[in-house]
């Protein structure tokens, strides 16, 4: 129990960028004291656990927890902004949410077992990712008509979806597998839904794709690739917007918008991939963008009227409630809300 509660406080300390001083002044033990808790070689009482607890805005039961999360390779170069203290809050923060996750799944004997079914397609080019795309859409039985709800999707596949919301606003996204065989994707909540779809995808190619030994920037746009191909595939804009054109108004780029959830700049980088649009007039769409405010404020409206919220870990939490799996002051602490709002939403079963 004494290497349990060690664990959890280091992490927890991690959690919130403190320090071991300020750790200390905040419970008013020494330093030093800190550093025992941390090391297993000292058990704080139950007094200092819930100063702990409190300090690190988590429920007491937190320290006692044995499961234990380990996250596979984080690629945080694309994130340069965000500072190692940072990067290592966000892991913690993604470790305590998948550990309850995981808790519920084998607390209600749910098997989560996924298969990739694309990790021995090679990619030597770009155009490699759109048959990739069609053949993952294939197995996963999507087809070919637009997808309303990527979040549901990635879930039905045994993909764990984190939303983060109290999170800085320079994270878009990222990837990995837990355990070295649970693949998740955590992405801000806070986004305008068209680009919550493009990142939930663009984590999706990090995960799936064989990507070649290449530099990040070009990891990037395989994988922004992969994200537009599944959105809005190739063969689909050209149903769309017909062959070659010169001009393509607003009306269209809107109505493509609503259909398919994918935002009005990546619907133009589509047609210039398609070879719709040419070079030449996407650089002249963005420096009207750059020098018509109005019209770049239109552009950049969310218009996508399918709402992309991750529902599937409440409804276990709900499920091992009714099942009797769980107490209502359990499912309380695995929501991060009071009982009363538990027992008030547990009145309302059928």
């Amino acid at each position: 129990m004494e290497a349990v509660i060690a664990y959890r406080i280091k992490n927890a300390r991690k959690l919130k960028c403190l320090s071991q001083q300020k750790v200390a002044d905040a419970i008013g033990v020494s330093k030093q004291m800190i550093s025992k808790y941390e090391k297993g070689l000292s058990i704080p009482d139950s007094g200092k656990l819930i100063k702990l607890a409190r300090l690190f805005d988590l429920k007491v039961d937190y320290f006692f927890r044995s499961n234990k999360v380990e996250l596979g390779e984080i690629n945080f170069r694309k994130k340069s902004k965000f500072s190692i203290k940072k990067q290592e809050s966000l892991k913690e923060l993604i470790k305590i949410k998948l550990e309850n996750y995981l808790w519920l799944e084998d607390t209600l004997s749910i098997d989560s077992s996924f298969d990739n079914v694309i990790h021995n397609d090679k990619i030597n080019a770009l155009e490699d990712v759109e048959n990739i795309v069609l053949k993952l859409r294939k197995h996963w039985d999507i087809g070919i008509d637009p997808i309303h709800n990527i979040i549901q999707v990635l879930e039905d596949k045994e993909i764990k979806v984190i939303e983060l919301e109290d999170v800085d606003e320079k994270f878009d996204g990222l990837a990995c597998f837990a355990n070295s065989k649970y693949p998740i994707i955590v992405v801000n909540k806070n986004f305008p839904v068209e680009r919550k779809r493009f990142t939930l995808l663009h984590e999706l190619g990090h995960l799936l794709l064989d990507l070649p030994d290449c530099e990040t920037d070009i990891a990037e746009k395989y994988c922004n690739k992969f994200a537009s191909e599944f959105l809005l595939p190739k063969y689909m804009v050209i149903d769309e917007f017909g062959g070659k054109r010169n001009h393509i108004t607003l009306p269209e780029l809107i109505a493509t918008q609503k259909k398919y959830g994918i935002s009005i700049q990546a619907i133009v980088y589509r047609l210039v991939d398609a070879k719709i649009l040419s070079k030449e007039k996407q650089k002249q769409f963005y420096q009207k963008l750059n020098f018509n405010p109005s019209l770049k404020k239109e552009i950049n409206l969310s218009r996508f009227e399918t709402p992309e919220f991750s529902e599937r870990y409440l409804r276990l939490v709900y499920r091992a409630l009714s099942e009797e799996n769980i107490s209502i002051s359990k499912a309380a602490a695995l929501l991060n809300t009071n009982v009363e709002a538990v027992r008030e939403n547990f009145a309302k079963l059928l």
